[in-house]
C-alpha cells in the first residue's frame, strides 16, 4: 500500500513541474535540419496569455544516441516581423545537455500578440547541426 501511495504522489506532482511548457499543443513551426539529424518544433497553446514551447528532436542517425543537444526559445521585442531574426524581450528559456531523443521543453508565456524565435542544435561528428526558426507565431 505504501508503494501505491508513493506512486500516486509522484503522478500528482508531475504535471506541476511541466506547467510552463510541454512538447505538445498546436504546432506553429517545424523544420528538419538539412543533415536530417534534428528537428526543431514550436508549439502553441492559449494558457497564460499565450504560451509557446519548443523542443529539438533527434532524427536519423542521431535518434536514440546520446549527443550534445540544445534548444532555446524567446519572445521577440517587436510584435510582428515574421521571418526575420529578432531581439529577445526578457530572458530566454534554454535546455541543453547530452540527450538521446530531445532537448526541451522550453517555454515563454504572454506571447499572444508577439512573435517568438527558437533555435536548436544537435552535436554530431564534431559539428553542431543548427536550426533557427526566425520569428514565428506572429
Amino acid at each position: 500500500m505504501a508503494l501505491v501511495t508513493g506512486v500516486s504522489a509522484l503522478t500528482v506532482s508531475a504535471p506541476a513541474a511541466q506547467a510552463a511548457g510541454s512538447c505538445s499543443g498546436s504546432i506553429t513551426y517545424s523544420a528538419v535540419q538539412s543533415s536530417g539529424l534534428g528537428e526543431l518544433v514550436i508549439y502553441y497553446n492559449s494558457a497564460n496569455g499565450g504560451t509557446n514551447s519548443a523542443c529539438f528532436y533527434h532524427r536519423g542517425a542521431a535518434y536514440g544516441r546520446s549527443a550534445p543537444t540544445f534548444v532555446q526559445i524567446y519572445r521577440c521585442a517587436m510584435p510582428k516581423n515574421k521571418g526575420a531574426h529578432c531581439t529577445s524581450a526578457g530572458t530566454p528559456d534554454t535546455d541543453s545537455g547530452d540527450f538521446s531523443y530531445y532537448a526541451g521543453p522550453v517555454a515563454v508565456t504572454g506571447v499572444a500578440n508577439y512573435c517568438v524565435e527558437a533555435v536548436g542544435y544537435v552535436g554530431w561528428a564534431g559539428e553542431r547541426h543548427w536550426i533557427y526558426s526566425r520569428q514565428q507565431g506572429c
